[in-house]
């Protein structure tokens, strides 16, 4: 049973075009503006742009990268959140992520590295994983141990940040000692059935993974495993934790992918959200199921750190 505040706030966000003066949810096309989808992404996330306290940031750069480290107080200097932040593959910087991602860096007290890859569909596959497998490897310059490294994502971030465990160890290149994924996409066939029966509790705009989908894979088939890493060989991925709200269109693709990893001899922690919406941990403190699931989050990235001690 959810709480009053839980039923309240998922409400607001599923119905928020009424608050734009919309009776029924927009309809993406192949014509939708991405830039004024950015921007949209952008003026939201300004709302919630206030940082906790004892975090500070630090830009750098990673190639041609812009990036940030966010970084609590008193943080372990050998350890490190690799996070991939969200957006559809079409929009998602570290401003519009900054706040978000503190949350990770106050909550489990290790300072995590957000960078902007490449977008589509200016830049298409593989431009977003080319970029990640290459902020991964200068991390790694860094002299951060892989076992010292979590990686983390939400959203399409979620999705990237499991096809990047599948590219590290294409290429043999070290594995972190972990990964939390959040509402992951790994599916951009989008073949699940919550495409199809959670659409109308999802705040997504209508059609808009296909569009997102389309924007992102440009000529390459939709199945292969580092566009949806639901098709890949998940045998030898590191521990992961997968959270899925039960009423997002994307359910499935957590769901699915959490039950293949596990079949595959991968250790899984899967979290279905009764009744929550996408990504629903990052709403926490605002209602007490949201601070359940980030405090369980919290607790497996510590215990992945402290199983791996330098």
């Amino acid at each position: 049973m959810t709480c009053f505040r839980s039923r309240a706030v998922n409400f607001m966000i599923r119905h928020s075009h009424l608050f734009r003066g919309q009776l029924k949810k927009e309809v993406f096309d192949m014509n939708t503006s991405i830039a004024m989808f950015r921007e949209r992404c952008e003026k939201g996330a300004s709302r919630y742009a206030k940082m906790p306290p004892g975090v500070t940031t630090a830009a750098t750069t990673i190639g041609q990268m812009a990036a940030e480290w966010l970084i609590p107080e008193q943080a372990p200097e050998d350890q490190a959140i690799f996070y991939v932040h969200g957006g559809g593959y079409v929009s998602g910087s570290v401003n519009d992520h900054r706040a978000i991602i503190a949350k990770f860096a106050k909550n489990t007290g290790v300072k995590c590295l957000l960078y902007e890859y490449r977008l589509a569909p200016e830049h298409p596959y593989p431009a977003a994983l080319d970029d990640s497998v290459e902020a991964y490897r200068w991390i790694l310059s860094l002299g951060f141990d892989p076992a010292s490294v979590v990686v983390a994502g939400e959203s399409a971030g979620g999705g990237l940040a499991l096809a990047l465990l599948l590219a590290l160890q294409h290429n043999n290149i070290p594995l972190p000692a972990a990964a939390v994924a959040l509402s992951p996409w790994t599916d951009l066939t989008c073949s699940g059935d919550s495409y199809r029966t959670k659409n109308h509790r999802s705040p997504a705009p209508t059609d808009s993974w296909h569009v997102f989908g389309k924007h992102y894979r440009a000529d390459h088939p939709a199945d292969h495993p580092f566009i949806s890493p639901l098709f890949g060989d998940l045998k030898g991925l590191p521990p992961l934790l997968i959270n899925a709200g039960v009423d997002d269109e994307l359910f499935d693709d957590g769901r699915l992918f959490a039950q293949k990893a596990e079949e595959q001899g991968v250790k899984v922690v899967f979290r279905a959200g009764h009744r929550q919406i996408h990504c629903y941990p990052l709403l926490a403190p605002m209602f007490p199921e949201a601070s359940e699931a980030m405090n369980e989050i919290v607790t497996f990235i510590k215990a992945r750190l402290e199983a791996n001690p330098q």
